[in-house]
């Protein structure tokens, strides 16, 4: 999903390339998953369950869930960008355990016109949605083409991951809209700075 076509209210992104990456983003430039309607707006933005799927059963515990989630992510993640030999063993073994159980069970319906809809065979639970969740961050970090895709967004103060698929792997930014933006305004203001003195 593109940048800014997230629900309104929570200005979410999703351009890291990967659920999991995704979800790290939450917490910049401050913490995004703060309510029920705002964990539920990521988890439909972030494509882990179709449009449409009714979340009504969403509570309050669910947002601490993700946000362990994301911690141990985010260990996993940084140490394999930084090069960081400690164990994150603790870590890791959450991550492992949150993947166990099944995630959310999709199927085929008929839309109004005919045409195959995804949609979920009964409303996912959290444990589900932590465990594809889970399992893509599983995914990411035990495949050695996406691990070496790995980048830390080059603009000033943002912590964002993302997977570079560009040619050439020469992608700087998390956003070239944002981070990358803010770079290109700083550069003309340092230039037309340099072109006054």
């Amino acid at each position: 999903m593109a940048l800014g076509t997230a629900t309104i209210p929570y200005e979410l992104r999703f351009d890291a390339g990967r659920i999991c990456l995704d979800l790290l983003a939450t917490t910049h430039p401050g913490e995004r998953l703060d309510s029920p309607p705002a964990l539920c707006a990521w988890i439909t933005g972030s494509g882990l369950v179709p449009p449409g799927t009714a979340l009504t059963h969403t509570d309050a515990s669910w947002a601490p869930r993700f946000h362990g989630l994301r911690d141990d992510v985010g260990k996993l993640v940084r140490a394999h960008l930084t090069g960081d030999v400690r164990p994150h063993d603790l870590a890791l073994a959450r991550v492992n355990d949150l993947a166990r159980p099944a995630p959310p069970a999709p199927r085929a319906v008929r839309d109004t016109d005919g045409t195959l809809v995804r949609a979920l065979a009964d409303p996912p639970d959290c444990a589900a949605l932590l465990a594809a969740v889970a399992r893509d961050a599983l995914d990411l970090l035990t495949d050695p083409v996406a691990r070496a895709a790995l980048r830390q967004c080059a603009g000033d103060n943002c912590p964002i991951v993302y997977l570079d698929a560009s040619r050439g792997r020469r992608r700087r930014w998390c956003s070239s809209e944002v981070c990358g933006n803010r770079e290109r305004v700083a550069r003309h203001r340092r230039r037309a700075a340099i072109a006054r003195a």
